[in-house]
């Protein structure tokens, strides 16, 4: 399985909570696990906020930050190109998408048409589980019920 992870769903590879031993199951099923390079800073801005409410101590955080920091290498990083960038315009209207979901919609469907074969889109985020098959992905978790933050 080819994989695309939103923030939403890289999150919780490095902050235990609702959904995070999924994630880590269906990551480890993957044949590649993509995401775009937008989501280095949503994941350190996830971290710093989750820290800023109380949610996280500062020295979990600092070191969930730090190992994801390590890991980056590992994914396969898109880029927002500017095609990319005119499919995130057209799809955030189109599904009713904020902006970086869109991209990472858009991201997702280029890395599709790059490789290929079928990418599965993972994201906990209600709006862009439910446009990635009007956009012609697969979407994981099958049913985002289970996972209650969201």
């Amino acid at each position: 399985m080819m994989l695309y992870l939103d923030a939403s769903a890289l999150v919780k590879r490095y902050v235990a909570e609702a959904g995070s031993a999924e994630v880590n199951r269906v990551i480890a099923a993957a044949d590649a696990v993509a995401t775009c390079v937008i989501s280095r800073a949503e994941v350190s801005a996830a971290l710093a906020k989750a820290v800023r409410a109380n949610l996280l101590p500062p020295d979990e955080a600092r070191e969930a930050l730090q190992v994801f920091r390590a890991q980056w290498v590992d994914l396969v990083r898109l880029q927002p190109t500017e095609t990319v960038l005119s499919q995130a315009d057209a799809m955030a209207w189109d599904h009713g998408l904020r902006g970086y979901d869109a991209v990472h919609l858009a991201a997702a469907c280029f890395w599709q048409e790059m490789i290929a074969e079928p990418v599965t889109l993972a994201t906990f985020d209600r709006q862009l589980w439910q446009a990635g098959p009007a956009a012609g992905l697969s979407v994981w978790p099958e049913r985002l019920e289970p996972f209650s933050r969201l």
